[in-house]
């Protein structure tokens, strides 16, 4: 993939959009504080205080950027994009409390700050809100695809539950979880957008391909920065995946290729709370080449999704589409 301006400044990929879809994400952006509101009060200050966290609010930006690559006229891409992030949101408000998580995007967590039960309940009402939201669209395949992929979230989180610990996951565990947990939301984005420009199957095709290999690919990036990234530009500690016992593909790596003495590290620290091995292994990540795999494979995620989207019109819009595949593999955080 060619060098971009996104991947050479690093900067949040919004700032880089071809300019009509500012005014676009300016609309989901007023439209998602609109459906916030509430009778309830604490909904609102819970759902501003995740939602202005910082995100770079890569999902919404894909339905907007499928929709026009791909010619949309109407204006549901607006609202579908303002669901995406409400789902989403609702996700991370219920992975912070799973995890036990205090930092989100270098800001106290939502969990923190108002406690599990007000988390819980603000991520039920966004999954609520999006369904209510989605009822405006009248389509009954939207309907059927985002309720399979919250079905799919859902079955993510507990797989991952249920692996946690356990030094014995293998990669293709591994792959399950992150797109259950990850690649999915962005392949429902992607296809959302193509929907609401363009009935021809090969198109509709390229879009899940493209919104699920990039989603993986974004997925991998972060499994390494968790090891090796940069704590300020990042908003949380480096090594958290490790403290919450997830067996990510860089200790996956380490745990087939390493030495005796550092994968019975990681089955002490893993099994048995060992504690004093946190920075030994994660030194021996860094050292071990688990970083470049983990990372090769990102960037072979990546052209992939660059792939399946040759085939659109060649436009403004599919070259930030283009963009965000490197963007996804050469970012900071």
């Amino acid at each position: 993939m060619s060098r971009s301006v996104l991947s050479d400044s690093m900067i949040n990929p919004l700032d880089a959009l071809p300019h009509p879809l500012a005014a676009d994400m300016e609309l989901v952006d007023g439209l998602i504080q609109e459906q916030l509101r509430s009778d309830a009060g604490l909904i609102t200050l819970v759902g501003e205080h995740i939602i202005n966290a910082g995100g770079k609010r890569i999902r919404p930006l894909l339905v907007l950027l499928m929709a026009h690559a791909l010619g949309c006229q109407g204006q549901h891409h607006h609202t579908l994009a303002a669901i995406i992030e409400f789902v989403h949101t609702a996700s991370l408000l219920h992975d912070d409390v799973v995890d036990e998580s205090h930092i989100r995007r270098g800001v106290e967590s939502a969990n923190a700050r108002f406690g599990n039960a007000a988390s819980v309940l603000v991520g039920d009402f966004m999954y609520t809100r999006a369904f209510r939201m989605m009822l405006s669209v009248s389509d009954r395949r939207i309907m059927e695809i985002l309720a399979e992929a919250v079905n799919t979230i859902a079955e993510g989180e507990v797989m991952q539950l249920m692996k946690m610990r356990q030094t014995n996951m293998d990669k293709a565990g591994y792959f399950r979880i992150i797109y259950a947990k990850t690649a999915k939301l962005f392949e429902v984005a992607c296809v959302f957008g193509a929907l609401t420009a363009s009935s021809a199957d090969r198109f509709y095709t390229a879009a899940s391909v493209y919104g699920r290999s990039l989603g993986m690919a974004f997925q991998l990036i972060d499994d390494c920065l968790d090891y090796a990234g940069d704590e300020a530009m990042l908003g949380k500690n480096i090594g958290n995946d490790l403290r919450e016992g997830k067996m990510t593909m860089p200790l996956i790596y380490l745990m087939h290729h390493g030495t005796g003495n550092e994968k019975q590290q990681i089955v002490d620290y893993m099994e048995n709370d060992v504690g004093e091995h946190f920075e030994a292994i994660i030194s021996a990540v860094r050292q071990s080449g688990a970083l470049e795999y983990t990372r090769n494979k990102a960037v072979k995620a990546a052209k992939e999704a660059s792939l399946a989207i040759e085939c659109f019109p060649d436009n403004a819009y599919r070259n930030c589409l283009m963009q965000l595949c490197h963007f996804a593999v050469e970012r900071k955080y």
